[in-house]
């Protein structure tokens, strides 16, 4: 291509190919709401939240006598509140360039690290709230069966087949490819140990991401228990927050962060139950902590948010049982420690939605671009004294774990 003075419409549109080529695993995230943050209702925008139903569920009669069941959904509120941009310096020299000499120099790696940083604030926005965390923590995925406890879990809580992903920490990817290159399978084990690519496994999309998050352990101690029987919730109370309060105690008296948002533990005698017959698992629910908790003097309790709701019955039963008084609470992880996240979901579980920026009136030449539900917005400011251009991308979006229930995390086997 010739050589041409780049205008914000140029530099728009290229930052946003660059966008599409190299979104990977953002890619694998629900983005079917972005639309309706542009429609309009009574010639009004809605603003910057989204109410999502969350689905309905029922239980299935035996017999002929009919029994009617209400209808009653929860919802989940997704919000565009994350601004994130790459600002640059052009000469006016730079501005009289190839475009392929300014992309693969400036605007490539700048928009590496802005895919990234997106990546990165989902994922660790994400994982806070899975409540499944299958093999142990600490442990590298380096085998086909370690990797499977994934899709079965998924597949426990009758998670849809199709559609599903999981989303690797270098070290854990590096560990599966090196478990599939002894396969008899030229194909598989020729794009494993060529170019590290996993492709699809069991069913699900693996893509490797090297901001995977880490999660710290909260510095829990102490005997923990449950303080107080019959500490479950109906569907309508917990229905929009999927979230409810547990009153324990035992742990180690007036102790910060005993436990942090996103820690996960088990109830002794608490079972999961499979989310379509209802039946009772031999697998013990697991919970996980939404925000974080302190213990008290004396016994040191301790009041903590908690997800799943413990239901008991109903078409959203979640347990067989309540937890009894003083039932032991087992915390996965050791105290203070960091572990990597791998996690294995459904298209579903995730949203991202990416939405067109309004154009301030007094920016003059700017650009913004929009692409398959991807909006960048490109902004030059020019400074005269020093004949230097300053230019401004800009994206805008929001992020939210939609249905838990869809996801699991995922580490190695000892």
């Amino acid at each position: 291509m010739a050589n041409t003075t780049l205008t914000a419409d140029v530099i728009a549109k290229e930052c946003l190919a660059i966008l599409d080529n190299e979104l990977g695993v953002i890619n694998t995230f629900h983005k079917a709401h972005e639309s309706e943050f542009s429609s309009k209702v009574n010639g009004y925008k809605i603003g910057d939240t989204l109410s999502i139903r969350r689905p309905a569920d029922f239980t299935v009669r035996s017999g002929a006598t009919l029994s009617t069941q209400d209808v009653v959904e929860g919802k989940v509120a997704l919000t565009i509140d994350q601004q994130k941009g790459v600002d640059w310096e052009f000469t006016s020299t730079d501005l009289t360039l190839k475009m392929s000499d300014l992309s693969e120099r400036v605007i490539r790696p700048a928009m590496t690290n802005l895919i990234n940083e997106i990546a990165k604030d989902c994922m660790e926005q994400f994982y806070q709230g899975v409540y499944d965390w299958v093999g142990t923590p600490g442990q590298t995925i380096n085998s086909f069966t370690d990797f499977a406890k994934g899709p079965e879990r998924l597949d426990f809580k009758s998670v849809p087949q199709g559609m599903r992903n999981a989303a690797l920490s270098p070290a854990d990817h590096w560990g599966v490819v090196g478990s599939q290159t002894s396969l008899l399978n030229d194909r598989l084990v020729g794009s494993a140990y060529k170019n590290g690519s996993l492709g699809n496994i069991g069913g699900l999309d693996t893509y490797m991401s090297q901001v995977m998050p880490t999660h710290t352990v909260g510095a829990y101690g102490g005997t923990p228990l449950v303080n107080g029987a019959s500490q479950n919730v109906t569907y309508d109370t917990a229905k929009n927050s999927w979230t409810q309060s547990l009153v324990t105690d035992g742990w180690t008296n007036d102790t910060t962060g005993i436990l942090k948002a996103g820690d996960v533990f088990t109830i002794d005698g608490v079972y999961m139950v499979n989310t379509k017959t209802k039946a009772a698992t031999s697998i013990l629910q697991q919970f996980v902590v939404t925000a974080d908790a302190d213990s008290g003097s004396t016994t040191g309790p301790a009041t903590l948010t908690i997800s799943p709701p413990i239901i008991t019955s109903g078409p959203h039963q979640t347990v067989d049982a309540a937890p009894a008084d003083d039932a032991g609470i087992n915390v996965v992880g050791t105290a203070s420690t960091g572990y990597v996240q791998n996690l294995f979901y459904h298209k579903n579980a995730f949203a991202c939605a990416m939405v067109p920026m309004e154009m301030p009136q007094a920016a003059y030449n700017g650009s913004r671009q929009t692409y398959k539900s991807m909006s960048v917005r490109v902004i030059p400011i020019y400074d005269g004294t020093n004949d230097v251009s300053k230019w401004r991308l800009d994206v805008l979006y929001g992020r939210k774990l939609i249905d838990p229930r869809l996801a699991t995390r995922v580490s190695g086997t000892a």
